[in-house]
């Protein structure tokens, strides 16, 4: 099975790398943890990544974060949001929104990549619960001790 990575994964691989840079664990260290099978990175997700680049408030921090962006998309692939994930996006929505437990749109493009494809979503801990409410995806979260189900 592969994974499909949400944006929340890797802001966490980001935050955990600055919170013990004195043990050499790098975000590149976190983010080899997440493959060790085949991994893809929704359109959306790109998208949110793109975004902190231009919020950045120095240009210098938006150069650090195009970097590790480029350097992630050299070997997780973007999938884009194709006409049959869009038709997958659309009954998620419907069934949630029947359920009243909606969750954003641009995570459900991330829950209906994964059920397209048939891989797991991998979150950060800040995310887990609200994906949780998608039927038939497993979620894996990044968690500072490694990947957990």
């Amino acid at each position: 099975m592969g994974v499909v990575v949400d944006t929340s994964a890797l802001v966490a691989a980001e935050r955990f790398a600055e919170k013990h840079p004195a043990d050499g664990t790098t975000w590149n260290t976190w983010v080899g943890r997440m493959a060790a099978e085949p991994a893809v990175l929704p359109a959306a997700v790109y998208a949110e990544l793109m975004v902190g680049v231009m919020l950045a408030d120095t240009p210098e921090r938006a150069a650090g974060r195009r970097a590790k962006i480029d350097a992630l998309t050299v070997n997780v692939p973007i999938v884009d949001f194709s006409p049959m994930i869009a038709e997958e996006w659309a009954r998620l929505f419907a069934t949630l929104s029947r359920q009243g437990t909606m969750i954003p749109a641009n995570d459900l493009a991330v829950a209906a990549t994964a059920r397209h494809l048939g891989y797991s979503v991998l979150v950060g801990p800040s995310d887990e619960a609200h994906f949780r409410r998608v039927p038939d995806v497993q979620i894996r979260t990044l968690t500072e001790e490694g990947l957990r189900l």
